[in-house]
């Protein structure tokens, strides 16, 4: 729940509990005014993300085809992919129904170029690089800010900040916006639409606030597990799925390698988890003796282990790689992410390196397999209308935490206006358990409070223009 609310000066004779109030306020307003910009860039990019992916694919995976009397084999699909986009084909994606066109992943002398086609007929209906998509444009916006090259760490640094202060925004506002004084529970969820003026924005913010919390509190944290250093430096690793278990030589290529845009397609729990090498004698033998291993066998090799609709195959990317098959809720494969799976192949014996399914992962993985699909509305038309008005709830609170403010502040008075600092902060062990915690549990959100508080109770007090400022 975000809140800029500007301060007014503390009433004389204050309570514990009204001194807490004025002093959580404070830590609210300040994460606000920092959040409020990032949350409302990632609810803009979140509803592209849904409309690009969920309403109109730009892929045209999603467009109509006319079943056929008869599909022509992946090999003629592919020759006719090459034939009206001249390169060489490194992906197949097969059609989620029988009224969907297949996808092929052309590379060409310009770039990767994604083929949709008729998989009766062979007629190319929709085609587009790879790159410079609507989604691909929100994606990276969404995750790095779009700053270029070794700068990305920059811009997923300030996401992380933003995030980890916005758990700070829901845990303050569900207290602050707890009853108290004889209210009853249904004040905190129900808003006064009949009041005027800030009364009925403040009633509204802490309703809405109330209602989305929880989501909020979700997104965040899902979000933070994909971050440079929550995420990258501590959960991921320590939930990465052992590759060691699969008695397969290994790459020095991890899964993140098959990640080719700002759009992730590996599964969260196996992006750092080594691929295996084509070249050696272990696997499961599946393939007949002596069947060539091409793109046509190994998507019957699919079918024969279970893999049915759409599934999505990579070839091999050097002579040590291996034949990738793959179904999961991130590429939009299924609607669930409990049917997640990922199928290596060596490349020169048709052998099975790997199979690893939902059930394989870790807890966590697991978690945030079915995390990740909720947040990028996967699961259904029910999920993705769960988002949009999540998404428009978030714009709508941060625009109202904006109204509030600019209603509360000082008329002409050029200056934050925060609530004001009580002289005495009641400090209770609850309290601080809770910020040890939060601080310990996400590590840049402790060190960001650490460094409002030196602002807040140092530099403001020996920085008198600064002060004022504030105030």
């Amino acid at each position: 729940m975000v809140s800029v609310d500007a301060g007014e000066s503390a009433p004389a004779g204050q309570t514990r509990i009204q001194r807490l109030y004025f002093a959580v306020w404070r830590w609210h307003f300040y994460a606000g005014l920092y959040v409020i910009p990032f949350l409302l860039m990632l609810a803009c990019t979140g509803l592209i993300i849904l409309w690009v992916t969920a309403i109109s694919p730009e892929y045209g995976d999603r467009m109509a085809v006319t079943p056929g009397d008869k599909v022509l084999t992946v090999t003629e699909q592919e020759a006719a992919a090459i034939a009206a986009v001249p390169g060489t084909v490194d992906k197949y994606v097969a059609p989620i129904d029988a009224e969907k066109p297949a996808l092929f992943r052309v590379q060409t002398a310009d770039g990767a170029v994604m083929v949709a086609l008729d998989p009766y007929s062979g007629q190319v209906i929709h085609q587009r690089p790879e790159a410079g998509t609507w989604n691909d444009w929100a994606t990276t916006l969404h995750g790095t800010l779009l700053f270029p090259g070794e700068g990305e760490w920059w811009g997923d640094l300030l996401i992380e900040i933003a995030a980890s202060l916005g758990v700070l925004l829901v845990v303050s506002g569900f207290w602050m916006a707890w009853p108290r004084n004889g209210e009853s529970f249904s004040a905190m969820f129900v808003p006064k639409l009949a009041a005027k003026g800030r009364a009925f924005w403040k009633s509204t913010h802490r309703s809405v606030g109330a209602w989305i919390g929880i989501v909020l509190f979700f997104f965040l944290v899902s979000g933070l597990a994909w971050a440079g250093i929550w995420g990258g430096k501590f959960v991921q690793p320590w939930n990465t799925f052992p590759a060691e278990k699969w008695g397969a030589p290994l790459s020095d290529q991890t899964h993140a390698s098959q990640n080719h845009t700002g759009v992730k397609e590996v599964p969260w729990t196996l992006e750092l988890t080594p691929l295996p090498e084509s070249g050696s004698t272990v696997g499961v033998e599946i393939l007949p003796e002596g069947t060539p291993v091409v793109l046509e066998t190994v998507v019957a090799l699919a079918r024969a282990i279970g893999f049915d609709g759409r599934v999505q195959v990579t070839k091999p990317a050097d002579e040590t790689g291996v034949w990738t098959l793959s179904r999961d809720s991130m590429s939009y494969d299924s609607p669930d992410p409990t049917s997640d799976r990922t199928v290596h192949i060596d490349q020169y014996t048709g052998k099975v390196l790997a199979d690893v399914r939902y059930a394989d992962y870790p807890v966590v993985g697991k978690a945030m397999a079915v995390g990740i699909a909720l947040h990028e509305g996967q699961m259904g038309w029910w999920n993705i209308a769960l988002n949009l008005a999540f998404c428009l709830s978030v714009i709508f609170m941060c625009i109202g935490s904006v109204v509030m403010w600019w209603v509360r502040r000082p008329a002409k008075a050029l200056r934050l206006a925060a609530p004001p600092l009580p002289t005495e902060v009641p400090v209770s062990g609850w309290m601080v358990l809770a910020i040890l915690l939060l601080s310990l549990t996400i590590p840049v959100l402790g060190l960001t409070l650490l460094a409002v508080l030196a602002l807040d109770l140092v530099v403001l007090r020996l920085v008198a223009p600064l002060k004022r400022l504030v105030s």
